[in-house]
């Protein structure tokens, strides 16, 4: 059973009244069957056009969870081409100086699994990555991954599960990358 179906709806409060999805079935006959395509676009491996993406991005949000299921979502950036490509199957991140919360190391830690989706400003290019992560303290690609003389103190590798191109209607609807949709932009 889900924790949807698991869990009533209120009586009172902003949810009084609401109808909790109840199932993968039920979900599966709201949204219909996914074309073939989607589905085929999923690999294990990184394509060229992958590895071209990555080389533009200078930007992607890291998606983690605890061994108990407590998410995290983080940003991570540099210039593009931040994230190394260690082989087809393999990508380094350098970690970067910022809060020192660590919470996608910490959770990493007890629970390897990762989401990764990058972006290109301006571009409707989605790249979504998943798959298992470890932190190194130091690798002979560490020197690569050198920035104004700093040399990371650690790297986040993941190892590929699956890889694919997302569809760009979320980047459209909202007008991410449109200038005249920014708040406080002049018009």
């Amino acid at each position: 059973m889900s924790y949807a179906a698991e869990t009533a709806a209120p009586t009172s409060g902003p949810l009084a009244g609401a109808v909790p999805l109840g199932s993968a079935e039920e979900l599966r006959e709201i949204l219909g069957t996914p074309h073939p395509i989607v589905i085929d676009k999923v690999h294990d491996r990184l394509t060229d056009d992958d590895v071209a993406l990555l080389a533009r991005s200078p930007f992607c949000v890291l998606s983690t969870s605890d061994a108990a299921g407590n998410c995290d979502a983080t940003p991570r950036g540099d210039g593009p081409g931040f994230t190394h490509v260690l082989d087809r199957g393999t990508l380094a991140l350098p970690d970067r100086p910022g809060n020192r919360r660590a919470d996608s190391f910490h959770n990493i830690l007890s629970n390897p699994h990762v989401g990764l989706l990058y972006l290109i400003p301006g571009a409707m290019d989605v790249l979504r990555v998943n798959g298992r992560a470890r932190i190194l303290t130091d690798a002979p690609f560490f020197d690569a991954m050198t920035l104004k003389g700093r040399r990371p103190q650690l790297a986040l590798v993941v190892e590929i599960d699956e890889i694919f191109r997302h569809c760009p209607n979320a980047l459209r609807r909202s007008g991410v990358w449109a200038p005249e949709t920014w708040e406080g932009a002049g018009g």
